[in-house]
């Protein structure tokens, strides 16, 4: 009995240090998919599918059903980027970023001795730029919608009145984050309330604004009544945007950053995102390495890797900011022998420490607070979608009477160059504060094409990891043969140049593996990083039907049909 007792404890030791968990197979659809944070925007953004609405219609649902369903991140108070690909082949990506207001300037979140105040460009109405989400949405749907936005907006006006079952992790995410309330507003809100798991929150407020823009259009919100409260609340609490700031917002259609990797071609977000160039130049790193041999988070595999996003993420902040501000060697930064002159260094046998490569003054780490969907329509159109408000809640400043949180996105600027912001980002000259400027972003909406077809969309929210959580996907798929749901269940790590350690999902990897990454000099965290990144993925099958990978460190949801 002894033996047997011990003999069963080594199988679920072993059992526990499979490289690969069980085989998960996501939601399989025939025609659409569309994959979210929250069930109910999914499942609204399927509903317009279903109406015969394409890809964008979804997104202009799926989007405001987020501010609805998920205020941690989803939101009308933030801005986005969305990449998307028509079923001609026809790419594209639009940028609904937010910008600083005109009244903004490189020392506005300093005292008169230079120092950085504290809490200025993160907390309430100081931190908040000019919000670019239903510009965003408007944009999007004026080029590409075909249902009246009337129809797409309903649903979600549904919604908010009908209101939103909390989870146990909107529970447990409003009570971390209700002293910060606190301090940002100066009346009670929606929020204060020891909101728990089953009970329902209704969004009256954030449903009559809805209502106006559904009436009134794009306008509603930089020009009109809704436009006149919220600079006005603005005002009051002490903040810089206007109600010029608002009227002078346009979203603005961009060039996606594209290139080869092996048989695929990727398609992913250009500047003032950073996640494009950044994916690009890992990609292009490690295609020379035969990862699929080395094997799936093998030593070797993590190291190779590790060395290319230490070198990418040191590059990231040097030269990248708003494109309509700064000029950006692009071509240089996403070429392949750019990337491959990069790695020369590079050897199995011991680490290159990051003190060594250059640019060495800038440290990369920004919110983890963002939210990400992917659409697929019947049609064969797709869209990858990033939006955020920036850290959790954004500013954590509320606007009652119109019902939504604003973002605190003028913190992804560089307050002040070398030094570090709320989520220790150390910024550099091309990123620093000036009127109308976009900050920088590592948002990675993304699109991968397999022999000039549509196979998969793909993103994530996370922070600095996002775009290494896109990758990791993506080689998942691609080099390991896995499915979409398989991809996005798989332990995730993460290098991002400074500080100089490779975080680690705890519990994912064989103890073997983190033993010889130790002995061969590098250093791992596991205790700060129990999350990176929540893809949603959506995977074209050989046969053509779609496998919708939500994930499971959230409420993420798949629908389809």
């Amino acid at each position: 009995m002894k033996k047997l007792f011990i003999y069963s404890l080594f199988a679920i030791a072993i059992s526990s240090c499979k490289k690969n968990p069980e085989k998960i197979i996501g939601l399989i659809s025939d025609k659409a998919m569309v994959v979210s944070a929250r069930e109910e925007a999914s499942k609204i953004g399927v509903q317009i599918l279903e109406k015969g609405g394409n890809a964008f219609d979804a997104m202009a649902a799926t989007e405001l059903a987020l501010a609805v369903a998920y205020p941690y991140a989803g939101n009308i108070g933030g801005g986005g980027f969305m990449v998307y690909r028509k079923n001609n082949g026809e790419i594209g990506a639009l940028d609904y970023r937010e910008k600083a207001p005109l009244s903004a300037h490189k020392n506005m979140y300093l005292d008169s001795l230079g120092n950085v105040i504290k809490n200025k460009s993160t907390l309430g109405a100081t931190a908040v730029g000019v919000p670019g989400t239903v510009a965003g949405v408007f944009a999007s749907h004026k080029k590409f919608g075909s249902l009246p936005i009337e129809e797409i907006m309903q649903p979600v006006i549904d919604l908010a009145k009908r209101g939103v079952i909390v989870t146990q992790k909107q529970e447990d995410r409003i009570k971390k984050y209700q002293h910060y309330f606190l301090q940002a507003n100066k009346d009670s809100i929606l929020f204060d309330k020891a909101w728990k798991k089953g009970d329902t929150i209704k969004y009256n407020a954030l449903a009559e604004t809805l209502t106006r823009i559904q009436q009134n259009g794009r306008d509603e919100f930089y020009k009109g009544k809704t436009a006149k409260k919220l600079a006005s609340f603005l005002q009051t609490n002490g903040g810089y945007v206007t109600e010029e700031d608002l009227a002078k917002f346009e979203a603005k259609w961009r060039t996606p950053i594209t290139f080869q990797y092996d048989d695929l071609r990727v398609i992913s977000m250009s500047p003032p995102s950073s996640g494009g160039i950044c994916l690009a130049q890992i990609m292009n790193a490690i295609e020379p390495f035969d990862l699929d041999k080395l094997g799936h988070n093998t030593t070797k595999s993590i190291q190779v890797i590790t060395e290319a996003e230490r070198r990418a993420y040191a590059d990231r902040s040097h030269f990248l900011g708003d494109p309509d501000f700064v000029k950006i060697p692009m071509k240089e930064l996403i070429s392949k022998t750019y990337s491959n002159d990069r790695m020369k260094s590079f050897s199995f046998e011991v680490p290159t420490k990051s003190s060594e490569v250059s640019h060495g003054n800038i440290q990369m780490v920004e919110s983890d607070e963002t939210t990400h969907y992917s659409i697929v329509d019947q049609f064969g159109n797709a869209v990858s979608v990033t939006t955020t408000i920036n850290g959790a809640y954004g500013s954590k400043l509320y606007c009652s009477e119109l019902g939504f949180f604003l973002n605190n996105e003028m913190d992804d600027f560089s307050s002040k160059p070398g030094v570090p912001n709320m989520f220790g980002l150390i910024g550099a000259e091309a990123n620093e504060i000036e009127p109308e400027k976009r900050m920088l972003s590592s948002m990675t909406p993304t699109i991968v094409e397999k022999n000039d077809k549509l196979w998969m969309v793909v993103g994530t929210p996370g922070g600095s990891t996002i775009i290494t959580s896109v990758l990791q996907t993506i080689l998942n798929v691609h080099e390991h043969k896995m499915g979409m749901q398989e991809a996005i269940n798989q332990p995730r790590f993460h290098h991002q140049w400074l500080p100089d350690v490779i975080k680690m999902e705890p519990n994912g990897f064989q103890q073997e593996v983190k033993n010889e990454l130790q002995q061969l000099g590098y250093t791992l965290d596991e205790t700060n990083s129990p999350v990176i990144g929540k893809v949603e993925g959506i995977l074209v099958l050989p046969n053509g039907k779609l496998e919708g990978g939500a994930d499971p460190r959230g409420d993420d949801k798949a629908a389809g049909f």
